[in-house]
C-alpha cells in the first residue's frame, strides 16, 4: 500500500529536520545507504528468528562464528556479525557509547561476509558512505554526531520496515521521487516519470502477463525503476527465479541506488544481474567472449538512455551491434543506444525506448539507420508525449517500440502531447491518459487526430521522415468569425459608454460642490467631451 501523503509529508519534513550542514548531494549517499542497511539488518533478524528456535545469535556464532556465518550467506547471500545490526547502533545511542568507529567497523565487516555468488549485487553497494568525509563534521565527533541523527531518524515510527511487504519499497520510491525533484541535474536524469514507465511497461507485457518465465534487460539502468515497473505487470514478479533482471550502468551512484531498489523490492540477490560499465563502449551482457559473440537475449528490454549524448564512434563498424544498420554520429548516440537495445531482445522479445523527436526526422547517418529499421519492418509505434514531463529537460520525447521479426510493415504513430495535467512547472500523465495511450497501441486503434496507422509507402512518399505531426493531423481549424456582428457588437458597446458618460455627468452636476472642486468637475466634463 501506498504511503499516504500525511506520511511523505512528515517524512520529508523529518529528513529535512536531521539534514543540518550537509549538502543534499551528499546526504542522500549517507540516508540511502543507512536505510539499505536497516533492511538488510531487519531481513535477517527475521530469517534468523525463524531458524534459531530459541538460541541467540551471539550464542551460535561464540560456538563456531565461521560455521555460523557461512550459513547466513548461504542462505541471504551476505552475513552480519552481533553487534552490527542496525538495532545494536540504535542501543549504543541510547546508552551513549556511540561512535563512528562503529559504523565504519561494520562495513568493514559486511564486506567481508558476501558470498562469492552474491559479490555482484553487494560489492561496493556502500562505496557512498565515507565515514572519515568532511562532509559530516570538521572532526569524529562531529560526524558521529550527524550519525546518530540519521539513525534516530530511520528509528522513528515513519521508517518502520517490518509492516506490509511493500513499505521498505514505498519508502524508498518516495526518497528517490524526492531527491530526483530537488536534485534535477544530480539525480533527474536517472529517474523515469512513473506514468511513461507504466506506459512502456504495459506495451511490452502486454499478452505475455501470465508467463513462468521472463527475462529483462535496461542497458542504462539508473535507479532501476524501469525494471522494477514492468516486472510489476508480470503475475509471477513475487516469485523467486520467474523473473531475471539485469542492467548496465556508467555511473557510480545509480548503479548502487538500482541495486538497492531491487533488493528493497523484495528482489532476491540472484535474481538481479546489474554491471557497472559502459554499455557503448564494452557490450554486455555477454557480448563478445574470446573473440565470438556471444549475446545474450531478453524477453523485454527498455530504456532511457542520456538524449543525443557525445561517444566514441571511431571503428565501429564491425560491432555486431551496429553492423547491418550503421554507426550514429559520435555527437548523437541515440541510435547506438536503440540498436544495442534491439540486439539483445529476443526474436518474440519487444523493446521500448525513449528518445528525443529528433531521431524521428534527423538526416544523414541517422537517416540511414532509421531507413534501414524501417525496411526491416522493425519499428511497431512511435508515441509523442507532452513536453515538461522530466525533471532534468524540458523537451518533448517520443517512446518507439521495436520487434525483432515483424511480418507487418505499417507503423502506428500516437500523438499523446495534448492529454495531461498542469502541476507547476511540470506536465503529468492522468491515469486516464496512460490507459488511451496503451489501448491504442496494443489495440493498433486509429482515432481521428490522436493516432494513425501508415503504411510502408506512406512512409516511403515522405521519406521515412517519421516525424509525428507527418501522420497525426491535429490541427483545430479556428472558427470563422462574423465581421458584421462584431461590427454591431462594437457599435452597441460605443453607445452604451456614452450613456454611462453622460449618467455620470448628470451626477456631477448634481452634486454640491464648493468653489474648490467646481474647476475639477469641469476638467472631467472636458475629458468626457473631447473623447
Amino acid at each position: 500500500m501506498a504511503l499516504s501523503k500525511e506520511q511523505q509529508t512528515k517524512m520529508w519534513a523529518m529528513l529535512n529536520q536531521t539534514r543540518g550542514q550537509i549538502g543534499l548531494t551528499a546526504y542522500k549517499d549517507y540516508i540511502f545507504g543507512i536505510l539499505f542497511y536497516k533492511y538488510l539488518s531487519e531481513k535477517a533478524t527475521h530469517w534468523l528468528e525463524s531458524v534459531l528456535r530459541g538460541e541467540t545469535w551471539r550464542s551460535i556464532y561464540s560456538q563456531d562464528s565461521a560455521r555460523a556465518l557461512d550459513y547466513m550467506k548461504k542462505n541471504l547471500g551476505y552475513a552480519i556479525q552481533p553487534n552490527d545490526f542496525f538495532a545494536d547502533w540504535k542501543i549504543a545511542i541510547d546508552e551513549d557509547r556511540f561512535n563512528i568507529g562503529m559504523m565504519t567497523d561494520t562495513f568493514g565487516h559486511f564486506n567481508q561476509q558476501i558470498a562469492f555468488e552474491a559479490k555482484g549485487d553487494f560489492e561496493g553497494i556502500f562505496d557512498g558512505m565515507r565515514f572519515d568525509s568532511a562532509d559530516l563534521g570538521a572532526n569524529a565527533q562531529a560526524r558521529a554526531s550527524v550519525m546518530i541523527s540519521m539513525i534516530e531518524l530511520l528509528s522513528a515510527p515513519e521508517f518502520d520496515l517490518s509492516g506490509a511487504d511493500d513499505t521498505v519499497s514505498d519508502i524508498y520510491e518516495y526518497l528517490v521521487a524526492q531527491f530526483a525533484v530537488v536534485l534535477a541535474s544530480d539525480m533527474g536524469q536517472y529517474y523515469t516519470p512513473k506514468e511513461i514507465s507504466n506506459v512502456m511497461a504495459q506495451i511490452l507485457t502486454s499478452g505475455r502477463e501470465d508467463e513462468e518465465s521472463f527475462s529483462i534487460y535496461d542497458p542504462t539502468v539508473g535507479s532501476g525503476s524501469l525494471l522494477l515497473t514492468t516486472a510489476s505487470y508480470l503475475n509471477n514478479s513475487k516469485n523467486r527465479g520467474m523473473i531475471k533482471y539485469f542492467g548496465q550502468e556508467k555511473d557510480a551512484t545509480p548503479y548502487r541506488l538500482s541495486r538497492m531498489n531491487l533488493m528493497m523490492h523484495g528482489v532476491e540477490y540472484n535474481d538481479i544481474n546489474i554491471n557497472h560499465a559502459d554499455t557503448l563502449a564494452s557490450d554486455w551482457p555477454d557480448g563478445v567472449v574470446n573473440g565470438k559473440d556471444t549475446p545474450r537475449m531478453f524477453d523485454a528490454v527498455m530504456a532511457n538512455p542520456p538524449y543525443s549524448a557525445h561517444w566514441n564512434s571511431k571503428d565501429r563498424e564491425d560491432d555486431p551491434r551496429w553492423r547491418e544498420y550503421g554507426v550514429a554520429p559520435k555527437t548523437k548516440a541515440d541510435y547506438a543506444f536503440l540498436l544495442h537495445c534491439l540486439y539483445h531482445l529476443k526474436d518474440s522479445g519487444r523493446m521500448a525506448i525513449i528518445l528525443p523527436h529528433g531521431v524521428l526526422f534527423r538526416g544523414a547517418a541517422e537517416g540511414r539507420i532509421r531507413k534501414a529499421l524501417i525496411d526491416k519492418h522493425q519499428i511497431e509505434t512511435v508515441i509523442g508525449f507532452p513536453d515538461k514531463l522530466f525533471l532534468n529537460t524540458s523537451i518533448p520525447v517520443c517512446v518507439l517500440i521495436l520487434r525483432k521479426n515483424r511480418v507487418e510493415s505499417d507503423i502506428l504513430f500516437v500523438d499523446a502531447s495534448k492529454d495531461f495535467e498542469k502541476l507547476k512547472n511540470q506536465k503529468h500523465l492522468r491515469p486516464e491518459d496512460v490507459t488511451k495511450i496503451v489501448d491504442t497501441v496494443v489495440n493498433r486503434k486509429e482515432i481521428e487526430k490522436y493516432s494513425h496507422l501508415a503504411t510502408l509507402e506512406e512512409l516511403k512518399e515522405n521519406d521515412y521522415n517519421l516525424n509525428i505531426p507527418r501522420y497525426v493531423d491535429t490541427f483545430e481549424e479556428e472558427e470563422l468569425i462574423d465581421i458584421v456582428e462584431v461590427s454591431n457588437d462594437i457599435m452597441k458597446l460605443n453607445t452604451e459608454i456614452k450613456q454611462a458618460e453622460s449618467d455620470i455627468l448628470a451626477m456631477l452636476d448634481e452634486l454640491a460642490v464648493t468653489p474648490e472642486t467646481k474647476a475639477l468637475i469641469e476638467a472631467t466634463k472636458g475629458v468626457f467631451n473631447n473623447d
